[in-house]
């Protein structure tokens, strides 16, 4: 049997602000045999995520930085089609971070590789509300963010896989949910089909008096995604008593020099009363992968969580792909389509 060809997505050189199509490169070679114990992932989507952005520079933050002619980093969801392990069969679907490429050979005790029960559900949506993002936003809220009843939670990104999450949870937990997004379509879509009570849009020019209309009174909970603008005007009508779960701040990663950037840490910090506020990982609950899993897909299963993807088709694409999702050009959860 012919063996199969991989493609992967390596770094090349450091991006130096936005991502260029230079500082990656495209390699092909031959997937070699498999040993005692491993198993071949044939990937069927990639999934793009804003984290992936500061992970491409030469500094040191909570995980270590891609390596120069390494493979992007990242996870996937595809089929096993190869095995010489009891513990995966020809045939399972698993979720791994396998990185942007096509192939992937596993060992069997290799740790954060899941098998998908796909109950129906297309694979993508196990890299997208269903899976990792799904969890952060999920585990981000309840476990951090501590909401109540009739409390009033904004959320940045409000359209993308994690705040569309966090949006709708906090709605079904009877909290006011204001969004912030970019434009009218996408602030349309969060609250006629997902459901938040506001949603106001930065683009339009009025971000302070927007929010403040929003949130007549104030807001007990901020989720930040996005950093920036939003940050400073959430942070003038945050209550006594407040919570910020900070996932991330997307806004300030194709910046030149990460360590000039004002962070949502700053703007919160400065504050007479700052708010409770940490930056979290999703790894923090990973024994309760399954578990939150399970139930993610069966909300999506039974129509409580609804979600949107921009999908990418081929590998060959993910790096537009990928910088149209960190100037929020993507509607939703940004996956690659692999043959």
């Amino acid at each position: 049997m012919t063996a199969p060809m991989n493609t992967a997505i390596t770094l090349k050189q450091r991006p130096n602000g936005e991502v260029r199509d230079e500082d990656f490169e495209i390699k092909q070679s031959p997937v070699r045999e498999l040993q005692d114990g491993e198993f071949l992932i044939e990937n069927k989507y990639l999934s793009l995520d804003p984290y992936m952005r500061p992970r491409l520079n030469d500094m040191q933050g909570y995980m270590d930085p891609v390596e120069i002619g390494a493979v992007i980093v990242g996870e996937a969801v595809g089929e096993v089609v190869a095995s010489k392990t009891d513990a995966y069969k020809v045939g399972d679907v698993v979720t791994a971070y396998t990185g942007w490429q096509t192939h992937y050979i596993a060992k069997a005790d290799e740790p954060m590789i899941y098998k998908v029960d796909a109950k129906g559900l297309a694979l993508s949506v196990f890299l997208g509300a269903a899976g990792m993002p799904g969890r952060t936003g999920y585990f981000g809220l309840t476990e951090v963010g501590k909401p109540q009843a009739g409390e009033t939670i904004v959320v940045s990104a409000a359209s993308g896989a994690v705040g569309s999450l966090v949006g709708q949870v906090a709605k079904s937990m009877g909290l006011r949910v204001v969004g912030v997004a970019g434009g009218n379509e996408k602030c349309s879509y969060v609250t006629e089909e997902l459901g938040f009570d506001a949603c106001v849009d930065y683009k339009a020019g009025n971000l302070d008096a927007d929010l403040a209309a929003a949130c007549p009174n104030g807001i007990d909970i901020y989720f930040e995604n996005v950093g920036g603008a939003v940050t400073r005007a959430v942070a003038k009508l945050l209550n006594k008593g407040s919570r910020v779960p900070v996932c991330g701040y997307v806004s300030a990663y194709n910046a030149e020099d990460m360590a000039a950037v004002e962070t949502p840490f700053h703007v919160f910090g400065a504050l007479e009363e700052p708010p409770e506020h940490r930056f979290f990982l999703v790894t923090e609950w990973q024994e309760q992968h399954g578990e939150a899993t399970a139930l993610l897909a069966n909300k999506i299963k039974n129509g409580e969580l609804k979600y949107r993807e921009s999908v990418a088709e081929g590998i060959d694409n993910a790096v537009e792909a990928f910088r149209g999702m960190l100037k929020g050009k993507n509607f939703g959860k940004q996956v690659v389509k692999l043959g």
